[in-house]
């Protein structure tokens, strides 16, 4: 039954909760995110905690920025642990015990972000197998093999599951010397399709967010170099290189009830970026 066909005076029964606002609420979901415990990822497991989730962060270290995380998302009133782990190691090598390791601290997880990543700068006639292979190790083959466990999982459960990762504009819009990342990047966004098109007949949702240039720990260089500033500034319609909290409210959005219909989809976050096909010159150029 279509819009059309909905008898009058009835409402879609899917209507109330999709524009409810308690909608956007994750009262009760318990979130693992990868790279978690700064940037986008610390950002999000912020916002994921003020409206009701339960986090488990994975990070290489327990630093002052993991540290800073923990007590932010606990004094949202959730639950938040750290496991460390190194992502960028083939999957075989620590998939199995780290599933343990969440059980142990979080059981009953039903949410993914697979945000952790590297951004490796060297020029393409420099690029070695090695960097390029940890490239796609953490970037690519970690979420793969990380959403493949959780998946079995709630398949043989029946759960609900969602999954969301953290693509790139440069999915979309390469930049030189910066292939193994853009590569990286332009797999996310098709492997989020065809995780889709695998997983939504079993109710679990497979989307991602792709931020443009925006302030955090591997992007530290925009801070010290003006020039770089300038440049992405004039290419970004509404000319802000924001913090990394721009990224949660369309992790929130994707990840809630709100978008229950929205599967296999990439949502740039990116100021208008990737819209603006030619920017115009400074006046003064």
């Amino acid at each position: 039954m279509n819009a059309s066909q909905v008898p009058s005076g009835e409402s879609s029964p899917a209507s109330p909760k999709a524009f409810h606002p308690q909608g956007f609420r994750l009262d009760g979901r318990r979130v693992v995110v990868t790279g978690g415990t700064q940037g986008v990822g610390g950002a999000i497991a912020r916002g994921l905690t003020s409206v009701g989730a339960d986090v488990v962060l994975i990070g290489l270290q327990h630093d002052p920025a993991a540290e800073a995380t923990l007590v932010a998302c606990r004094e949202n009133g959730q639950r938040a642990e750290l496991i460390l782990c190194d992502l960028s190691a083939p999957a075989e090598s620590w998939v199995d015990g780290l599933l343990q390791q969440i059980d142990d601290v979080l059981p009953g997880v039903d949410t993914l972000i697979n945000n952790a990543g590297t951004f490796i700068d060297t020029p393409f006639l420099e690029m070695t197998a090695e960097r390029y292979q940890t490239t796609m190790n953490l970037n690519v083959g970690a979420g793969y093999f990380l959403t493949q466990a959780f998946a079995k999982r709630w398949v043989a459960n029946q759960v609900a599951g969602r999954v969301l990762f953290t693509g790139s504009i440069n999915g979309f819009l390469a930049e030189p010397d910066h292939t193994a990342y853009d590569t990286s990047k332009g797999a996310v966004a098709a492997m989020v399709r065809s995780l889709c098109v695998s997983l939504a007949p079993h109710r679990i949702r497979v989307n991602s967010m792709a931020p443009g240039l925006v302030r955090t720990q591997l992007t530290d260089v925009v801070n010290h170099d003006t020039s770089i500033e300038s440049w992405m500034q004039l290419h970004t319609p509404n000319g802000t290189i924001p913090s990394a909290d721009a990224c949660v409210g369309a992790a929130i959005f994707l990840l809630s009830d709100v978008a229950e219909h929205v599967h296999g989809q990439t949502l740039l976050v990116d100021g208008g970026m990737s819209a603006w096909q030619q920017p115009d010159l400074p006046a003064d150029h």
